[in-house]
């Protein structure tokens, strides 16, 4: 192998994939922000939010998972210079990823009583439930904000989500400011505050980032005169069957981390506000590697259309291994400052909460270790993903991921997160083994996929 027929694609792979990092850790970033906020109000406060959020995470990924069906079609269409095409995978993908934000939004409702039967504190169900109204609320506008950013990362325009999601951060950090701790006039609200913040900003990263589309020669014809209820069944039938198993794909991952934000919960508020902070900072890694991600789908797909197989897996592998070098140094990091991270969410000074808080910080730094293991196969689990939906290959994957969260990782999180035995490092042990199994078989399957399809096209 040499290594720098790899290393040459870099510089493109980096082209597509910061704008999308920089976009997701823009979010991230302001969840930080808002976990640090809603940490001063204290540890019930935080543990409130995390609960549901999990609720939302849930949802999320259901949404965000099926509109990345769009991508891969968009891209396939753009390399093959068809418009119609491209045009119709677009709207009947927003068509869908519309009416399942709405039919999510309303499942979530519906969900809200699980909250009282699920052994989580009262005070902290106490406090989630009307904060989850209104995320619940804000699911809607990020759901169809995702079909045009899917869309718009398949002609390959990555900025211009990465321009909404500034525009959403910056406004989601001044309203859950002014909100939570009634600055410059307005109500103290508490986390409330946080989740009316967060609504407003996504209602206004939607109409931006449609906004920026509009005016871009390029993207313009496909985002007017979008005749959304004029459907072909077959093209519903296509994005559906690529749609619905990246959405189970995503929900498998989502869930069983879900399922570590309720283990905790089982163990306490301490516990779970803990383990809200090691995921806030995994996730913020995380985006970067979803980038890389995305990169490949985009990359894979124009490949796919091409029809050029040999170029599709160099490229593929390229990206693989940029996301192993940010990966490892990631771990570095998280095992250099896994006691040091943890602080910056609470406040150490609080005299009424010091005990509380202490216990936080020190169960966080545990499990900030476990995080820095799993950063290579966290990495790799969601490269393979991507450049597997480039291919349009959704349901082995989706089967894979099922195998490596829930009949490996779950089962382990379960037994070895039980106070009598590891508690919360053995949640995230669970964590560990799903993501390694993960990352293992769905390298083994686009391996296998991409040989094929070199042996075919001789």
């Amino acid at each position: 192998m040499i290594l720098s027929h790899y290393t040459k694609e870099f510089k493109r792979n980096l082209q597509l994939a910061t704008p999308v990092m920089l976009g997701m850790l823009g979010h991230t970033f302001v969840g930080l922000i808002d976990n640090i906020m809603v940490g001063q109000l204290g540890s019930a406060e935080l543990a409130a939010v995390s609960l549901g959020n999990s609720f939302i995470f849930i949802a999320m990924s259901l949404g965000i998972g099926f509109s990345t069906a769009i991508t891969p079609l968009v891209a396939e269409a753009d390399s093959e210079r068809n418009f119609e095409k491209g045009k119709s995978s677009f709207k009947h993908g927003l068509f869908l990823c519309t009416v399942l934000s709405m039919l999510l939004f309303l499942t979530l409702l519906l969900a809200k009583p699980l909250m009282h039967v699920m052994d989580q504190p009262e005070e902290v169900v106490k406090l989630a439930i009307p904060y989850l109204d209104l995320v619940g609320l804000s699911l809607i506008p990020l759901i169809i904000f995702q079909a045009f950013k899917q869309f718009s990362d398949g002609l390959s325009l990555v900025k211009y989500p990465m321009y909404a999601t500034i525009l959403a951060n910056v406004l989601n950090v001044f309203f859950n400011y002014v909100l939570i701790f009634g600055k410059l006039g307005f109500p103290e609200m508490g986390i409330v505050g946080a989740a009316l913040g967060t609504l407003i900003s996504r209602i206004a990263m939607l109409i931006f980032l449609w906004w920026l589309l509009k005016l871009r020669e390029k993207s313009k014809a496909y985002v007017t005169h979008i005749k959304l209820f004029i459907l072909n069944s077959d093209m519903i039938k296509k994005v559906f069957n690529l749609g619905f198993p990246s959405a189970m794909q995503m929900f498998f991952e989502v869930a069983i981390f879900t399922s570590a934000i309720w283990l905790s919960g089982t163990l306490g508020k301490n516990p779970q506000a803990a383990n809200q902070i090691a995921l806030n900072l995994s996730s913020m890694t995380f985006m970067v590697a979803t980038g890389l991600s995305v990169a490949a789908m985009i990359r894979v797909g124009n490949q796919k259309g091409l029809r050029n197989y040999v170029e599709l897996r160099r490229i593929a592998m390229s990206i693989f291994l940029l996301g192993f070098v940010f990966a490892f140094v990631f771990a570095l990091m998280f095992l250099a400052l896994h006691n040091v991270f943890p602080k910056i969410y609470v406040n150490l000074d609080d005299p009424i909460n010091a005990i509380d808080n202490a216990e936080v910080v020190s169960i966080a730094a545990t499990l900030l270790i476990a995080a820095a293991v799993f950063q290579i196969s966290d990495s790799l689990q969601v490269v393979a993903l991507g450049a597997l939906r480039g291919l349009q290959d959704v349901k082995i994957p989706t089967i894979i991921t099922f195998i490596s969260y829930w009949a490996i990782g779950f089962p382990i999180s379960y037994f070895c997160g039980k106070e009598e035995v590891l508690g919360s490092l053995g949640i995230w042990l669970g964590l560990l083994a799903g993501l390694t199994s993960a990352a293992i078989l769905l390298y083994i399957r686009f391996n296998y996929l991409t040989k094929k399809l070199i042996l075919n096209n001789e």
